[in-house]
C-alpha cells in the first residue's frame, strides 16, 4: 500500500457523499462535531441529479412505513417518524426551492434536482463539514476500545491515497448496487462482511421486467405502447401506467412489482380494472364486430391486436366475431382480460433499476441510530440498508430520514 502524506483527526467520517451522506454530515455538523465526507466520485450527488427526469422526486407527502420493503418491516417507522417529509419540505423552503406535486403525493422540483444537490452542499459547508472527493478509500482498521489507550473510545483509522483519517464514528452511506455507470459498487457490503455483519439478498429493484423471445412474440412489434392496469404479485397490487418495451414490460406498474417479484414467480395483470369484463361482452353477445376492434374501445389498438392472437391461441379458442363464440369463451376470454398472468424471465438489470433490493440486515442495526449492534461507532444509513421504498420519492425520504437519524448521534 502506498504511503499517505497526513494523519487527520475527525469526529465522523461519513463515506458517500450522496443524499443520505450529506443530510448526515449537516446534522452532525450543526451539532458541532468535525465531519469529513469521502467519496470516490468526481461529480458529487450523481443519482440525485439524474432522477425524476432531472427534477428530482425528493420525497413523498404520504410517505409511511407501509411504504417500504425490509426483512423487518418496522425498522424504518422510528427514523421515518422523526424526520418526516413536511421537514424535509421546510429545508428545501427555506432554499427558496420552488417545487410541485405530480400525483400520488409525489414531489418535484420545478426546475432542477440540481438545486436538491446545491442545497444539500450549501447546508454541508454552512456546517463547517470537510470534503475529500475523489478519494478512492484503501483500508479500513478498527481499533476497540479494549484495544486502545485506557479509558479511550474505540477509533477507526480510513486510509485514503491523500490521508489516513482517525475517527471515533464511521458512517457507510455508500449506496446500493444499482446504476454502476454513475459509480455504484458494491463497497458498503464488503465493508459489512468486514465487521462480520450480515446483509440480506440483493436484488435489483424498481426496475423493467423482461421475457423469454417465445412469450413476448408480438409484444416487441409494440414498443412504445402504454396502458393503465392493475399488475399484481403475491398478495400486492399496483395500478399505474404499464409499457411496453422492446425486451418486455416497464413502466410504473412493473418497476413497482418488480420488487416484490421473484424469478420463476408470475406477475398476474388487470386490463380492465375499473370495467367488468364478463358484464362488457355479453352486454355485446349479438354483435358482429371482431373481439379486437371490439376491446379498442377500451385498449389500444395495437396491443389488443397482439393480445387476442397470443391469448385465443393459449385458449385454444378461434378468432371470430363476438357473436359467434360461446358464452364458455366469452367468460374465458373475459378472466383472462381481468387476470392475465405472465412470467417474466428476468430484469434489465441494475443498470436500469432505479434502486437495489435488500443490504445491511436491519436487525443489525439500533433503529433509532442507524448504529452498528456488532461494532460500536459503526453506522449504516440509506440505499446500502435493507430498506427500499415504493417508486415515488420514497427511497430519497428514507435517504434523509436515515441519515438525519445518524447525525443526531454520530
Amino acid at each position: 500500500m502506498s504511503k499517505v502524506s497526513k494523519r487527520i483527526f475527525k469526529d465522523v467520517v461519513i463515506i458517500g457523499a450522496g443524499a443520505a451522506g450529506m443530510m448526515c454530515a449537516l446534522e452532525a455538523g450543526k451539532r458541532g462535531r468535525s465531519v469529513i465526507l469521502v467519496d470516490h466520485a468526481r461529480k458529487l450527488a450523481e443519482k440525485i441529479r439524474i432522477s425524476g427526469g432531472g427534477r428530482c422526486n425528493f420525497t413523498n407527502r404520504h410517505t409511511k412505513a407501509e411504504n417500504f420493503l425490509s426483512s423487518n418491516p418496522h425498522f424504518c417507522r422510528s427514523a421515518l417518524a422523526r424526520f418526516t417529509p413536511q421537514d424535509f419540505i421546510a429545508l428545501i423552503e427555506k432554499h427558496g426551492i420552488r417545487y410541485h406535486e405530480k400525483k400520488l403525493g409525489q414531489l418535484f422540483c420545478n426546475d432542477s434536482s440540481q438545486q436538491i444537490i446545491d442545497m444539500l452542499r450549501d447546508e454541508c459547508v454552512a456546517a463547517g463539514v470537510d470534503w475529500q472527493m475523489p478519494a478512492q478509500v484503501k483500508q479500513i482498521e478498527y481499533v476497540p476500545n479494549n484495544m486502545a489507550i485506557q479509558n479511550a473510545k474505540q477509533k477507526f483509522i480510513i486510509t485514503t491515497e491523500h490521508t489516513a483519517i482517525e475517527t471515533g464514528s464511521l458512517v457507510i452511506a455508500t449506496g446500493g448496487l444499482s446504476i454502476p455507470q454513475i459509480g455504484a459498487s458494491a463497497f458498503g457490503y464488503q465493508i459489512a462482511n468486514q465487521f462480520d455483519i450480515r446483509v440480506t439478498p440483493l436484488h435489483p429493484a424498481l426496475v423493467g421486467l423482461i421475457f423469454s423471445a417465445e412469450d413476448f412474440v408480438g409484444f416487441k412489434d409494440i414498443s412504445g405502447v402504454a396502458i393503465d392496469a392493475e399488475v399484481s404479485c403475491k398478495g400486492v397490487s399496483f395500478r399505474e401506467s404499464v409499457l411496453f418495451t422492446h425486451r418486455g414490460l416497464s413502466g410504473p406498474a412493473i418497476l413497482q412489482i418488480s420488487s416484490y417479484w421473484q424469478p420463476g414467480e408470475s406477475i398476474h395483470v388487470n386490463l380492465l380494472p375499473q370495467q367488468d369484463a364478463q358484464q362488457i361482452l355479453f352486454a355485446h353477445r349479438h354483435s358482429a364486430t371482431l373481439l379486437p376492434n371490439f376491446l379498442a374501445r377500451y385498449l389500444p389498438k395495437r396491443f389488443v391486436q397482439v393480445w387476442c392472437s397470443v391469448v385465443l391461441t393459449q385458449l385454444s379458442i378461434v378468432a371470430q366475431t363476438i357473436n359467434q363464440y360461446r358464452d364458455s369463451e366469452l367468460r374465458q376470454i373475459a378472466d383472462k382480460l381481468h387476470d392475465w398472468p405472465i412470467t417474466p424471465s428476468g430484469t434489465v438489470g441494475y443498470k436500469k433499476a432505479e434502486v437495489t433490493l435488500g443490504g445491511i440486515d436491519t436487525y443489525e442495526l439500533s433503529s433509532k441510530t442507524m448504529e452498528s449492534k456488532r461494532v460500536q461507532g459503526l453506522y449504516f444509513i440509506g440505499e446500502v440498508v435493507d430498506v427500499t421504498g415504493h417508486l415515488g420519492g420514497f427511497n430519497f425520504q428514507w435517504a434523509w430520514s436515515s441519515g438525519h437519524a445518524a447525525g443526531q448521534v454520530v
